[in-house]
């Protein structure tokens, strides 16, 4: 049933990748059965990536590169838009934004980015969310959202800013183990060379200002340096490039970024409250 609707649903990128996974098996005389072999999986799989019932996942890719590319690379490539396919209609544009970014300024206020999220912290989330959502629809997200975390290592690499409320870090999602291993991962993250993260207290409005009252921002620079602004509340997307519109954002954003602890005082306080996790 689930096949079924697999290919009455199938993205483009998955109808591309089932042609030329046919088409190239096809040209070097193999069976499904032989190609799957090669592979490392079924023959039922491999039929169900040709027929679309079960789009090939990001595993099967690399392995289809390696048996049937030729070196041309299509294999390689599409598991980026295979990934793209997987996540919600509305964050698929930001996607490819930010995984191309030179210049990332973040700031989020209920939970931790979904850039810095630990695979257990991202399934609590997900699988808690509304809709409910089926097991396998939960892990396709997981994955999608861990594989997001490229982008701290690439080459070469972006500048990546974020601000976390206090309280982020103080909400227990999924268990205290679960939270203890985010703000483990969130303090790694803190470390990298291009990555500074800022914890907003709970006491920056006692002057009675807090710059982050209105939610949270997503500020990107693009490759070729256009400055956008992206929203996501209850779930509308919202890329805003006007740039005085932007600019307004930017200007917000650096006030909350003034509010909050410096860089070592917030990774002290990460680190601190990892420990209470223990």
């Amino acid at each position: 049933m689930a096949g079924q609707e697999n290919k009455e649903k199938a993205t483009p990128t998955a109808q591309l990748v089932a042609h030329m996974t046919r088409t190239l098996r096809k040209q070097k005389g193999l069976t499904q059965e032989q190609l799957g072999e090669m592979c490392g999986f079924s023959g039922a799989a491999i039929s169900g990536v040709e027929t679309c019932a079960q789009p090939a996942s990001d595993q099967m890719l690399v392995k289809l590169e390696e048996a049937i590319g030729d070196g041309m690379g299509f294999f390689q490539e599409s598991r980026l838009y295979v990934r793209i396919d997987k996540y919600p209609v509305q964050f698929k544009d930001y996607a490819l934004v930010e995984r191309a970014a030179v210049n990332l300024c973040l700031y989020s206020t209920l939970v931790v980015h979904g850039l810095f999220q630990t695979e257990g912290y991202a399934r609590a989330l997900i699988a808690g969310g509304y809709p409910i959502l089926s097991q396998e629809r939960v892990e396709e997200l997981v994955d999608a959202r861990l594989a997001r975390q490229d982008v701290f290592d690439r080459e070469p690499p972006a500048t990546i800013e974020l601000i976390l409320e206090e309280s982020v870090l103080r909400r227990l999602i999924g268990s205290d183990a679960v939270m203890r291993d985010q703000l483990t991962f969130l303090a790694a993250c803190a470390e990298k060379r291009n990555v500074t993260v800022y914890v907003l207290p709970l006491t920056a409005g006692l002057q009675g200002e807090h710059a982050g009252v209105y939610g949270d921002i997503n500020l990107v620079e693009t490759h070729e340096h256009e400055h956008l602004a992206y929203l996501e509340p209850q779930n509308e997307s919202m890329m805003i490039s006007d740039p005085a519109s932007v600019s307004a954002y930017a200007q917000r954003y650096a006030r909350m970024r003034a509010q909050a602890l410096p860089p070592r005082e917030s990774l002290g306080l990460i680190e601190r409250l990892a420990g209470d996790q223990q």
